[in-house]
């Protein structure tokens, strides 16, 4: 008998939620089931429990009551799986859950404090209004002071803005373009910790000599000047313990905040602040992995020495020795570009020069490039020659973007709005609405103040270029805003190496050598033999099948094969539908015909009150419900 009991027990209690959940599909843990089985059987026993009690109708109603129960706890499932999304509850998954969001609760504190101070807060609101040019000026000195406390990832970010001049007025782009990263070295012990753990071995078995003290130190990482054990004398630059718990936290607040003030201010909705925190986190996080940073070096070092230049020193990296957190390079002689001056003014210019061309070969013809080229990543040797350092951020251009980038520079080049309107066009993503004869009339009123003739073109050209990218709510790619990210570093960097270096007009001589070099006869003729290769496949296929269609025709054999839903996607997103739309039909049918049947007279009669029919029908409407349910669950869940 204990065994009838305790099989009823589950039939009746445990059997409707673990049915339940199989019916939604829903991933539920135990404590849901528990929830939803005690939900059912209160639900079931209140509403059909009494009635079991009466003589004659116990074995008639028991389905019924099961059917309520399932019901019920399908019920219960539905209501919580929508409110909070189900997951397997685990105490110590929630346990770290909570000290997350307490350690973000804190940071976020950290935060409003210090924006606080900095008179920032009716700005994240979008209460403040607007002012004149000294407004500007005060609120970025404020926004910087503010990005300088906040810390390695604000910092960085303010870096990153101090490059978009198509998203910021000029006043916050020159005050950002002074935050600096430089913070007291970290603690030799935790440094020893990090090195143990990239190298799997003791420093002295590493090294024949490692200098404790840095050579220079920054948020991210520090370097140190260390001889390998054939003698090499190399440089390790090594990660900031916990920087990478700190970064991470702040990326998760940066983003949060980026889709705030997206939904809440007009200003965040024109910036595009939530796709731009994005990709902020997706190139600091890459900058984290020293790995990276390698493979960034070798591919940069390949495409020079596939062009035979010389002009700039790269360092050279030991792939057996680098890690995550760990990277080990060949050391060079030098100072940096910030802290050493050219021996005349010649010297300068040429410098000045030797970097724009080498940047500008990388961006145009290697399309993997230096993309944060600052005096403290370029050291001059003693020879003279200039060496690049520090690759962590680099960009990459693709063949499409880096010929559109060369009509650009030809646009701008020539100075015709029609040209730079196509070549504009080309490098960015335009919206469907755009306006072109607007956008033609608007880049002939730019050329003719700043390319036209006797017009001397400055850097206030390239700030309205980019106000006139904004207006007419053209999207700069990552990919070309890395571009003008570090030829703005750049410019930058060249005014420090020669004073009154002009980047523009040294631009266009490179423009004219370069593309002129394009067009000798032997540049043409390579260029078409390399086109012919490519296309001779091809050339030599296309008789056999012209051969074919036309024989094909002849014989009224020609025809068109078109293949629907090949895709298995497609396919299961069809099956989707159409077994969404068929549920929906199925329970509407059972709720129909439960319906009917109740309102139906006479009928055998199983019970005192009770005929076949309303048996039937009060069954049909439990199911009708427990489809409607399953339904409604579905609805609410995307399409695959």
């Amino acid at each position: 008998m204990w065994l009838i009991g305790i099989l009823g027990a589950f039939a009746v209690i445990v059997l409707p939620a673990l049915l339940g959940r199989r019916l939604l599909g829903i991933d539920a843990g135990l404590l849901r089931l528990v929830i939803a089985a005690l939900v059912g059987v209160s639900v079931s026993g209140t509403l059909v429990g009494p009635q079991l009690q009466t003589p004659g109708r116990g074995w008639i109603l028991l389905p019924l009551m099961l059917g309520v129960g399932l019901l019920a706890s399908m019920l219960c499932l539905l209501v919580l799986d929508l409110a909070v999304p189900a997951r397997r509850v685990r105490l110590l998954g929630r346990l770290r859950a909570v000290r997350s969001r307490l350690s973000r609760a804190r940071r976020y504190s950290e935060i409003v404090a210090i924006l606080g101070r900095h008179g920032l807060g009716p700005y994240l609101t979008g209460r403040a209004r607007g002012g004149g040019t000294a407004r500007h000026a005060k609120l970025a000195l404020e926004l910087r002071e503010a990005l300088q406390a906040g810390g390695t990832t604000f910092v960085k970010l303010g870096q990153l803005m101090s490059t978009r001049r198509d998203l910021l007025p000029e006043p916050y782009v020159t005050e950002l373009s002074l935050l600096q990263d430089r913070v007291p070295p970290a603690r030799w012990p935790e440094v020893e910790a990090t090195l143990l753990a990239g190298f799997g071995a003791p420093v002295t078995e590493v090294f024949a000599d490692f200098d404790r003290e840095p050579l220079a130190a920054a948020s991210v990482a520090q370097v140190h000047a260390a001889v390998l054990r054939d003698g090499t004398r190399v440089v390790v630059k090594v990660q900031r313990p916990g920087i990478r718990d700190a970064v991470e936290r702040d990326l998760d607040i940066v983003e949060r905040l980026a889709r705030t003030l997206e939904n809440r201010t007009e200003w965040g909705r024109t910036l595009g602040l939530g796709e731009l925190a994005v990709g902020f986190a997706a190139a600091l996080r890459e900058e984290l992995d020293f790995r990276v940073e390698a493979r960034n070096l070798a591919s940069v070092r390949r495409a020079v020495e596939a062009r035979r230049d010389d002009s700039v020193t790269l360092p050279v990296t030991y792939e057996q020795l680098t890690s995550e957190r760990v990277l080990v390079m060949g050391r060079i002689d030098g100072q940096p570009l910030g802290q050493a001056r050219p021996d005349s003014p010649e010297h300068g210019a040429k410098l000045a020069r030797t970097l724009l061309t080498a940047l500008l070969d990388q961006i145009m013809y290697d399309g993997v490039f230096h993309a944060d080229p600052h005096p403290g990543n370029i050291l001059l040797l003693p020879d003279g020659s200039p060496a690049l350092l520090d690759f962590g951020s680099v960009g990459r251009l693709d063949g499409g973007l880096r010929a559109a980038m060369i009509g650009l520079f030809l646009a701008v080049d020539r100075g015709e709005p029609a040209a730079l309107r196509d070549a504009l066009l080309e490098v960015t993503d335009r919206p469907e609405d755009v306006d072109e004869q607007r956008l033609l009339r608007a880049l002939g009123r730019f050329s003719g103040r700043h390319l036209g003739r006797g017009s001397t073109p400055d850097v206030q050209m390239f700030t309205d270029l980019f106000r006139l990218v904004a207006d007419f709510r053209l999207a700069v790619p990552p990919e070309i805003a890395a571009v003008f990210r570090a030829l703005a570093t750049l410019e930058g960097t060249l005014g420090r190496v020669s004073a009154g270096f002009d980047i523009l007009a040294a631009s266009r001589t490179y423009a004219e050598s370069r593309f002129t070099q394009q067009l000798q006869p032997e540049t043409v003729r390579d260029a078409a033999r390399e086109e012919l290769v490519a296309l001779l496949p091809v050339l030599r296929r296309l008789p056999r099948r012209l051969d074919r269609i036309s024989g094909a025709l002849e014989e009224g054999r020609l025809g068109i094969n078109v293949r629907l839903l090949a895709d298995p996607r497609d396919r299961r997103v069809i099956g989707e539908l159409v077994g969404r739309v068929l549920l929906a039909v199925l329970g509407i049918f059972f709720g129909v015909l439960g319906v009917q049947l109740l309102g139906m007279r006479g009928g055998p009669e199983l019970a005192a009150g009770m005929s076949l029919y309303s048996v039937i029908g009060y069954h049909l409407l439990v199911l009708s419900a427990a489809v409607v349910l399953r339904t409604v669950y579905v609805l609410a869940k995307p399409l695959p």
